[in-house]
């Protein structure tokens, strides 16, 4: 395999290491799972450094760019949105002065992609998602009744409907908003909530599965505000 000659170097040895490493795999048109050379090719034909390749692709690693298998060599990794998640939940915690504000836009994003996807699971969401919709509805109220948090299904419900639509980034982006959503909440020390807002919110999840199945985008909407007005209401009385 070819590597791209190295460009002029930019803040640090690492730092080039990185962009060049990041721009072979686009010129080669590598895929998810495809191997890089070996770390001694990468320095011979890069010029750079034992040391500061593996720093590079340690960091490529932690932005989920490329995966080590020890023993095995690096690949190129499935890119998912962790390191987003990781870092949005850093900053929430981080900005102690506004980390409120900053957990309500993190909600009114979780509701804009929730409500843009109303017309689309209208028509997408078959008879057997309803049927796995409701069940995890049902398990949230057995769960109420044990006096349990019901996080597990909450996150279950939310992929399995967003399952639905034809946009692989809308699938992933909503899964990252709820992660950080889940993880901020006990850091902010929110994550005790009234059994009352506990069974509006099941409520709202089945007003939600009650509205996709009729096709009705309206009451989409209505479920999906209701969904998440619990949670404002937390947010603004603590403000």
């Amino acid at each position: 395999m070819t590597l791209p000659t190295p460009r002029r170097r930019p803040q640090s040895v690492t730092a080039a290491a990185v962009e060049d490493i990041k721009r072979y795999i686009r010129e080669q048109h590598l895929r998810t799972g495809d191997p890089l050379p070996t770390e001694s090719e990468i320095c011979e034909r890069l010029g750079y450094s034992r040391s500061s390749v593996r720093e590079a692709i340690r960091i490529l690693s932690t932005l989920d760019i490329v995966t080590v298998r020890h023993g095995h060599g690096t690949y190129v990794s499935g890119m998912s949105l962790e390191p987003l998640v990781n870092g949005l939940v850093f900053r929430t915690v981080l900005e102690a002065d506004d980390s409120l504000g900053f957990l309500g836009n993190v909600v009114d994003a979780r509701e804009a992609l929730d409500l843009s996807l109303g017309a689309e699971l209208a028509r997408s969401v078959d008879g057997e998602t309803v049927e796995q919709l409701n069940a995890l509805v049902e398990k949230m109220r057995e769960r109420i009744a044990h006096g349990e948090h019901f996080a597990e299904e909450d996150q279950a419900f939310h992929r399995l409907l967003v399952s639905r639509t034809a946009n692989p980034l809308v699938r992933e982006l909503s899964d990252a908003f709820w992660q950080v959503h889940d993880e901020v909440m006990p850091l902010l020390h929110m994550d005790v909530v009234s059994v009352a807002d506990r069974q509006r919110s099941v409520e709202a999840h089945q007003a939600i599965v009650d509205a996709v199945e009729k096709g009705e985008t309206e009451a989409y909407t209505a479920a999906v505000r209701e969904h998440y007005a619990p949670l404002r209401s937390v947010i603004e009385a603590r403000v």
